[in-house]
């Protein structure tokens, strides 16, 4: 089919188009928002691309409406997704966990601003990694990428989509306000390139008594289609496997969530991504994540000039987080140091991590401003 933007060559754009683009090559049909900066400029590129591949691009009344459509979208069969920023990501919550529940495949943007409430609309935070991990309430699982540069947002679309639809779960991309804007090559490759992954579908009727089953025993089942011809009932409340409505049983609520735990943390080594800058033999270590890893490389540099031992590892999944990783990493060097733009969230994971094993510092920055090399290397040089 042809695309509406090129294919096969480089681009210089910002954050927020490459992220549509990412989403129309990944396969995304079905787009649900409300505007809202900084995340405007992936609505208005969606209404603009969407009718040219024969996809659905609607505004709905608020951000409950954007999930709520975009989850009877993946029902139907399409790969959906919608954007927002904090204000309406807390909106967002209550469905983000009805897709948790019932284990619907969709992609949700957050491009992070300053807050709470309505905060700074134009600059730049990382003040929703919590919520983005626990926002929704009670015991649930799903899956938290992080990019730092253009070329990221895009890639880690598309691979927010293919861990969507391979894990039958809700995926967040966590940007922000700076990379919404900033323009950067970026390459768009042609569809051929890309791998794509499709969801499970129920290949008898047998299969599809059990949209919530797991008939192939890798904790994923068979999605049954709405309008396929299979009775399917979806609930949000504690349900068996043929989906019927079980919420006095206590061993089925063990049963349910504990699968949809499972079917995440069992495939840890599939969907934790990171890189690690200068690391082997080094006696202090950075660890970020998102628009700070950008300055976090640089002051990796500038504290080997000054004869510092200093390594990144920079988490481009935040949730599931590597637990195990940190500890090892803490066993390793001397000094964890933390430079996030909150008062401090992904901190709390790498201390824990580390299980006392070294001392975790946090290089907190908020009011809209990322950390310059310079402000991390002058607190990890004291």
């Amino acid at each position: 089919m042809r695309y509406p933007f090129p294919v096969g060559k480089a681009d210089f754009i910002q954050g927020d188009e490459a992220i549509a683009r990412a989403a129309i090559l990944a396969g995304c049909r079905f787009y649900a928002g409300y505007p809202i900066t900084p995340a405007s400029e992936i609505f208005e590129a969606m209404a603009l691309y969407m009718p040219l591949v024969d996809g659905v691009s609607i505004q709905m009344e608020d951000e409950i409406a954007s999930i709520a459509a975009i989850i009877g979208a993946s029902w139907a069969g399409a790969k959906a997704m919608t954007a927002t920023s904090g204000p309406g990501f807390s909106l967002m919550q209550e469905n983000l966990g009805y897709a948790v529940m019932t284990e619907t495949p969709i992609v949700v943007v957050n491009m992070m601003r300053g807050g709470p409430s309505t905060g700074q609309p134009t600059f730049p935070a990382q003040g929703d990694i919590m919520q983005a991990i626990w926002g929704t309430h009670g015991d649930h699982m799903l899956i938290v990428l992080s990019p730092s540069t253009v070329q990221e947002a895009f890639d880690f679309t598309i691979r927010a989509f293919n861990l969507a639809e391979k894990y039958r779960t809700p995926v967040v991309l966590l940007g922000d306000a700076e990379l919404a804007h900033m323009r950067e090559r970026v390459y768009i490759p042609n569809p051929d390139e890309i791998e794509i992954v499709n969801r499970k579908l129920p290949q008898n009727e047998e299969e599809a008594k059990f949209p919530f089953g797991d008939p192939h025993g890798d904790g994923v089942p068979p999605m049954p289609i709405f309008g396929k011809g299979y009775r399917t009932y979806v609930t949000g409340l504690t349900h068996d496997e043929h989906g019927r409505p079980r919420t006095v049983e206590p061993e089925v609520q063990q049963r349910l969530i504990g699968r949809i735990y499972k079917k995440i943390l069992d495939n840890k080594d599939d969907i934790i991504s990171y890189e690690k800058f200068e690391l082997d033999d080094a006696e202090v270590a950075i660890v970020s994540t998102g628009i700070v890893s950008r300055s976090a490389i640089r002051a990796v540099k500038l504290l080997r000039e000054k004869g510092v031992k200093a390594g990144l590892l920079k988490l481009n999944t935040i949730w599931p987080f590597d637990f195990d990783m940190i500890e090892e990493l803490a066993e390793q060097v001397k000094k964890i140091f933390v430079p996030e733009m909150n008062m401090g969230q992904l901190y709390h994971l790498v201390k824990e991590g580390t299980n006392g094993k070294a001392e975790v510092e946090l290089i907190s920055k908020i009011g809209g401003e990322v950390h310059t090399p310079m402000e991390i290397v002058e607190r990890v040089v004291g």
